[in-house]
């Protein structure tokens, strides 16, 4: 596997690639992966002849009092994990490298609407760093087809409102979301739960399936039930975020029976914030 780290290194192996008419896939990560991480790999090896990586720990998705110092880098063992599944490179660039103005004056991209939900209720300027920095990774790569895990499914959902947006000839790849054997979904910050946190982390997935069981059973009082699922959640150690029944198409709430629906969730436990979903 090729460790490019230039921008330079990039467009030339790109080149040669293309020069081959070699179809090639992109897996954008933050580096410290998991076998979430290595699926996706697995899944991109399926529909392409490359495969590249990109391990950056992105300053703008960082809000100021977020984790971005302390978020593990493990470069070493991400290589040798992506050698193993077969990556044909991964590019390592560096803040200055993806941001040479600074942050102050990057020109960004933002989804208004999906970008302002959820998450990004909780988290001003988050999805903007993330569109931002895939929307010019993709510029960088231009790969045929891109894969992203649904753990994240509104940063899923915006990617392909992205590119859909601006036209990007680029198809889009949602791959289900890895778990522990406990029903954790695998993620970077479960690193950081102690011992005591990692047995009391799977009640979060455990919730959810008693949710949209409930759902599933004909309850359509969408905001009581919400509620209902904080309170399950704060009783068992969290500090709940949101928990939102929304619509599939828009990630609203949903007040439609009819409509396909996702439960979308986070909630701390402890110092950590853990994310969660599941369709209905």
């Amino acid at each position: 596997m090729k460790i490019l780290n230039s921008i330079a290194a990039l467009r030339a192996q790109i080149s040669a690639w293309r020069q081959n008419g070699e179809r090639i896939a992109f897996v954008p990560t933050m580096g410290n992966l998991h076998n979430g991480h290595l699926k996706l790999v697995d899944v991109a090896k399926s529909h392409a002849d490359r495969v590249i990586v990109s391990i950056f720990v992105n300053p703008m998705q960082f809000g100021k009092n977020e984790d971005l110092d302390s978020y593990p880098r493990t470069l070493e063992a991400d290589c040798a994990g992506l050698t193993a599944h077969g990556a044909d490179a991964v590019f390592t660039p560096t803040p200055d490298m993806m941001y040479p103005r600074g942050l102050d004056v990057q020109t960004f991209v933002e989804v208004p609407l999906l970008g302002d939900l959820h998450c990004g209720a909780s988290r001003a300027g988050h999805f903007r760093g993330v569109s931002t920095i895939v929307c010019k990774l993709f510029n960088l790569v231009q790969p045929d087809i891109a894969c992203f895990g649904q753990k994240d499914y509104q940063q899923l959902a915006i990617i392909r409102q992205m590119v859909t947006d601006l036209s990007l000839p680029i198809d889009i790849i949602g791959v289900a979301t890895e778990r522990a054997a406990n029903g954790l979904a695998l993620s970077s910050r479960n690193g950081y739960l102690t011992p005591e946190q990692l047995a009391t982390a799977p009640q979060l997935y455990q919730v959810l399936q008693q949710l949209r069981a409930q759902i599933l059973a004909g309850n359509h009082d969408y905001r009581s039930l919400e509620l209902q699922t904080k309170q399950q959640l704060t009783a068992a150690g969290f500090t709940p975020d949101y928990i939102d029944i929304s619509d599939q198409t828009d990630l609203t709430l949903a007040t439609d029976a009819q409509q396909p629906k996702v439960i979308l969730a986070a909630a701390w436990l402890g110092s950590t914030r853990l994310i969660d979903n599941l369709e209905v």
